[in-house]
């Protein structure tokens, strides 16, 4: 029990670690690319259902009520970041493929590891998984949409649902009917409960894994075309800083308890990059450089998440919501 509370106090040297060894396979190791990409979405499966499995389910019927986060995370998400979005492309040259890239990935709200981010964070992980089926099919219907009015009619037809369906049932739908089933089966036995207990070491590592293999198997991609994309990085980073300030304001105008406002600042600034990216290779080939600019986003984000988890656990967190309070009540 002691070791698995140390391991946690030291999830972030374990994420930064597999940081560095997943750069370092990329680039020595360009090979295993493709390897470690068919191990990306096992990985994922496993992260989650662990996730899933720390999360009493009665908490979970009750979250799908919260009518005032839903509205906020959707706001969020479906408002606030394509204006953001919208606003930080202006600053890219007027490359369609580049922009087309951009925007696929920035205005699909993440329905994976950002549980496993908010969990780590000490956000509130059953309301987040509750909002997490309105999040897939909103952006399922609205990236066409906003596509077609921000870059035109060829592309918005281009987007096909197939991928985010998919990723729904095997990355959502499958783990959490497998953490259901699990505690159940804890609540009437002891071999039950002595498995949700050895599982319950497996968050930190998995998330240490699924950093290692999205990473070092998306590296090469992105090497191969950086000197093209690599105008993007600067969009990615200040969407990445931008987006956490408006969330907690927006939660603390909206008075979200603490877990609810750490929710809302992860699903505002994790991105659908691993769903996004079937889209992107399915594109017409005039659109061939497209994949490595949603990539160049994944791996940008995955490095901020273990800076921006490190921040929402710290003091940091406690004194930005009262420098909002203090703002407001002047």
């Amino acid at each position: 029990m002691e070791t698995k509370a140390g391991l946690q106090r030291h999830q972030v040297v374990v994420y930064a670690l597999a940081v560095v060894l997943a750069v370092a396979i990329g680039l020595v190791l360009p090979g295993t690319a493709s390897l470690l990409e068919r191990l990306i979405n096992p990985v994922l499966v496993v992260l989650l259902y662990a996730t899933f499995l720390e999360v009493p389910f009665n908490r979970l019927r009750r979250s799908f009520t919260n009518k005032r986060f839903i509205t906020g995370a959707l706001g969020m998400n479906f408002l606030v970041v394509p204006v953001v979005v919208f606003g930080l492309t202006r600053l890219l040259p007027p490359d369609p493929v580049v922009l087309v890239g951009v925007f696929m990935v920035l205005l699909t709200p993440c329905i994976d590891y950002v549980i496993a981010f908010t969990d780590i964070a000490g956000g509130d992980v059953g309301q987040l998984t509750a909002v997490t089926p309105l999040l897939m099919l909103v952006q399922l219907a609205l990236l066409p949409v906003y596509l077609w009015v921000f870059m035109g009619r060829r592309i918005a037809t281009a987007i096909e649902p197939a991928p985010f369906i998919e990723a729904f049932l095997l990355l959502i739908a499958l783990p959490l009917t497998l953490a259901w089933v699990s505690q159940l089966w804890a609540d009437r036995s002891d071999v039950g409960e002595q498995w949700q207990d050895l599982v319950g070491w497996l968050p930190v590592p998995m998330m240490g894994a699924t950093l290692l293999v999205v990473i070092a198997s998306q590296l090469p991609r992105v090497q191969e075309s950086f000197g093209q994309i690599v105008v993007v990085v600067p969009v990615y980073v200040a969407f990445l800083v931008i987006m956490p300030v408006l969330a907690r304001i927006v939660a603390e105008r909206l008075g979200f308890p603490d877990g609810e406002s750490r929710a809302l600042v992860f699903t505002a600034v994790t991105r659908n990059s691993l769903v996004v990216l079937p889209l992107a290779l399915a594109l017409p080939a005039d659109y061939a450089l497209v994949p490595a600019v949603v990539v160049t986003q994944t791996l940008v984000e995955l490095t901020g998440m273990v800076v921006l988890t490190r921040l929402v656990e710290s003091w940091v967190w406690e004194r930005s919501g009262t420098m909002i309070r203090n703002v407001g009540i002047q």
